[in-house]
Order: structure tokens, then C-alpha cells, then sequence
């Protein structure tokens, strides 16, 4: 699983922000209590696995790391947010179809 990684506010802007300039990361804002969230994170990782190098999946427990939480105002997780030359260019909340997650990524990708 070479294409998922952790992050946490120490490592978040070398491994989200300035890795992005190169591969676009898509990051998983989520909670251990977080029922959706766990629903949500094996089918991330399927399609991270599945893209082989296209992205980057970072997940982002918010527990542990209120800065970036309060940063990119996630109100409601899970959050998922693909970031892209530095910046968040797109973003979905709550947990959604594996079908609309691809076509999600696939617009994203491009």
C-alpha cells in the first residue's frame, strides 16, 4: 500500500501541500468514532491501490491534529479533499457511492 500514507499537522505540508506540486493527494479527514468513515476508507484504499501512482491517498485523523482540521474547515467527516498544485481544487463530505468516488477522481485526474 505504497499509495496511502499518514499525516498529521507535523507532516501535513510536506506530504499533502508540497508533495500535491508533483501528484495530486487526496485526503481523508477521519475519526476512529466515525462509523461513515470507516465504511469510507477501504474503498479509498482499493482505488488508490487500483490508480497505482496516479494520487496519493493521505488520511487525516482529526482527533489527533486540529490544525489542518481548522485550516480547511472540516465541519462534517468523513471529509475528503484532493489537493492539487498546493491547493484544494475539489472536495466531497460524507460517504458516497465507489461509482461516484471514480468519477470523481477521474475528473480530478485530469
Amino acid at each position: 500500500m505504497g499509495n496511502e500514507i499518514e499525516v498529521d499537522d507535523g507532516n501535513f505540508q510536506e506530504n499533502v501541500i508540497k508533495r500535491s506540486e508533483r501528484l495530486p493527494v487526496v485526503v481523508d479527514f477521519w475519526a476512529s468514532w466515525c462509523r461513515p468513515c470507516s465504511m469510507l476508507a477501504p474503498i479509498l484504499g482499493k482505488l488508490a491501490d487500483e490508480y497505482k501512482g496516479r494520487f496519493i491517498l493521505a488520511k487525516y485523523n482529526i482527533e489527533e491534529n486540529p490544525y489542518f482540521t481548522q485550516k480547511y474547515m472540516v465541519m462534517s467527516i468523513p471529509s475528503v479533499k484532493f489537493f492539487k498544485k498546493g491547493k484544494v481544487v475539489d472536495e466531497f463530505v460524507g460517504i458516497i457511492p465507489e461509482q461516484n468516488i471514480r468519477q470523481w477522481l477521474e475528473k480530478n485526474l485530469k
